[in-house]
């Protein structure tokens, strides 16, 4: 590569990075996981133990029952069924007419204890968003841990029989991300369009699954992937190939332009890439901001400027990428 700096992404930008108005909470619920994945940025394992209190989960159900506004509760973790909070924070939100997402790793179906749910998730018609980094058993199992994808495959079965997939008011979403690098040889994430189709054909074909959409994420460097990048001595050039790549029309779709990220521990973000590196949202007067200072000013919308970052040119690479997949 000629390029030697990494330039500000903030200089990139035609105008500074604002926040639109607040739809969106995402909350990770904390660290545990029954799963110890190698791309993982939340870098959660079944060893961690950090997982949100009954105080924060309290505090949280007040902001979802207080703001009209809020369109979307977006449940992260970890595996989020794992953690305090999953299911009052579900009912919580369907409660108020929320539309629920749970970003879910699908194994978490087969641990003890935890078997009931996809029909939990189907009685409150949350959105399962799963991952799936590719449709081929050997890749899912080296990124995710043997196993993953025979369990993972079972798991999507299990939900087409509640009707996930075909029932317009139970929504089943996939997710592919790439592997992560190992040489210079980059590349950025598939056409999600035509990878789609690749990935309904071959599940339809050979286990009779269905699915809604496919999501199509970059690896940002952040988490367990930035630790390998820096292993192989990749890190600096995978930033520079991501700034190569920017597309300024999608940033007008950036999530964190309209959704606040929220920890375990109550602090809040401007996206969940942000929160996993520790940098918090302030508002206009450069206050931290936490779940209590919502609920005490009364309003969402406290933020001006975005907090960015190197690793922001993930998200605008390409065809962009979000926890919705590609922007454009």
């Amino acid at each position: 590569m000629v390029q030697t700096l990494i330039t500000p992404f903030k200089d990139k930008l035609a105008l500074p990075l604002t926040k639109k108005a607040i739809n969106t909470l995402q909350i990770n619920l904390g660290k545990r996981c029954n799963l110890a994945c190698n791309h993982c940025h939340v870098e959660a394992s079944p060893k961690r133990t950090e997982e949100l209190s009954p105080e924060i989960c309290n505090q949280l159900i007040e902001i979802i029952n207080t703001f009209p506004q809020i369109e979307v509760i977006d449940l992260t973790g970890g595996a989020p069924e794992m953690n305090y909070g999953f299911k009052p924070l579900v009912e919580a939100a369907r409660n108020q007419g929320k539309k629920v997402i749970v970003r879910s790793n699908l194994t978490i179906y087969f641990v003890d204890g935890f078997e009931e749910l996809p029909e939990y998730c189907a009685k409150y018609q949350t959105q399962i968003v799963a991952s799936l980094p590719c449709y081929l058993e050997d890749n899912v199992d080296r990124m995710r841990g043997k196993g993953v994808y025979n369990d993972s495959i079972a798991a999507l079965q299990c939900l087409n029989q509640l009707g996930y997939g075909n029932n317009p008011n139970l929504i089943l979403d996939l997710v592919y991300n790439p592997p992560i690098p190992s040489s210079e040889k980059f590349s950025l994430t598939p056409e999600q369009a035509k990878l789609e189709q690749d990935y309904k054909a071959y599940l339809q074909e050979h286990f009779n699954v269905v699915f809604n959409n496919l999501y199509t994420i970059t690896n940002l460097p952040i988490g367990r992937t930035k630790f390998q990048l820096e292993n192989k001595k990749l890190h600096k050039p995978y930033l520079q190939f991501l700034e190569s790549s920017f597309n300024s029309s999608t940033v007008e779709h950036l999530m964190c332009r309209n959704e606040l990220s929220i920890d375990y521990l109550g602090n809040v973000y401007d996206c969940d890439f942000n929160q996993m590196e520790n940098l918090p949202a302030k508002t206009r007067n450069g206050e931290v901001l936490t779940v209590a200072k919502l609920l005490e000013a009364g309003n969402l919308d406290l933020i001006n400027k975005i907090k960015t970052a190197p690793y922001c040119y993930g998200c605008t690479a390409g065809s962009g990428s979000s926890c919705g997949g590609a922007l454009v």
